[in-house]
């Protein structure tokens, strides 16, 4: 399968007061097409600026993101901002759904901030029908006119997934996905990423947990600023 991301020389730092505060000294890593990569680490080791920069929400301090060979922060921000509503998707830990908003207001979000308000009138139908596709596609289908403060964790994370779907992304990311979740809720999470895995989805999932790393195809570990392949002893090390 061909490369669909790779990030080369990955260097990132943080002031702080007058400290520095490296997280990414020189980091790299590449995903295929259809893979599910996970990426483990302790708490501040920059695990969450990684994936930020691989979405193009953050820029490095050198280094570059390649997406299908095309070095994207060399793109114009237009550019960028194409690329990341229509070829990324993000799931977060805490969600970021709006609180104004229905569920199903929520999903069509992207595709809402990627159509022109001339053009939303033709494309209005077309996205609620993608809407509703989604939502019966992580068990939502009755929960449309919901607001999310009214949701459990797990239906606002299913909310949130359908949500980076909506684009039809090639790459989705995701962060810390169970991380707020009790054990029935997270699994019901993960056995939605891994069917969509299982149907050709890109995943880089992010976490603190080697349960949940183990599922994914490849396991990395995030350590002094730079990543590493995690073997079977290692991984069972963090379980």
């Amino acid at each position: 399968m061909a490369t669909l991301i790779q990030a080369v020389n990955l260097h990132k730092t943080f002031e702080i007061g007058r400290e520095k505060l490296t997280v990414l000294g020189g980091c790299s890593l590449a995903a295929k097409q259809g893979e599910f990569v996970a990426i483990m680490g302790a708490s501040g080791s920059g695990k969450s600026t990684l994936l930020h920069i691989l979405g193009l929400l953050d820029r490095p301090d050198r280094g570059k993101v390649e997406i299908d060979g095309q070095d994207a922060f060399a793109l114009s921000s237009g550019k960028q901002d194409r690329l990341r509503n229509q070829d990324i998707g993000f799931v977060f830990q805490f969600y970021h759904l709006l609180p104004e908003l229905t569920l199903v207001e929520n999903i069509m979000l992207p595709a809402m901030v990627g159509t022109s308000l001339l053009g939303w009138g033709s494309q209005k139908r077309t996205v609620l029908q993608r809407a509703g596709e989604l939502m019966e596609q992580v068990g939502l289908a009755d929960r449309a006119k919901q607001w999310p403060a009214t949701l459990s964790g797990g239906e606002r994370q299913r909310t949130a997934i359908a949500r980076a779907l909506m684009s039809r992304p090639r790459l989705l990311l995701a962060d810390e996905p169970t991380g707020n979740l009790d054990a029935t809720s997270g699994k019901a999470i993960l056995d939605i990423l891994l069917r969509l895995n299982r149907d050709g989805q890109t995943i880089i999932l992010v976490t603190h947990d080697a349960a949940v790393a183990a599922l994914a195809h490849r396991q990395l570990e995030l350590i002094g600023g730079q990543l590493r392949e995690m073997n079977d002893d290692a991984l069972a090390a963090g379980q």
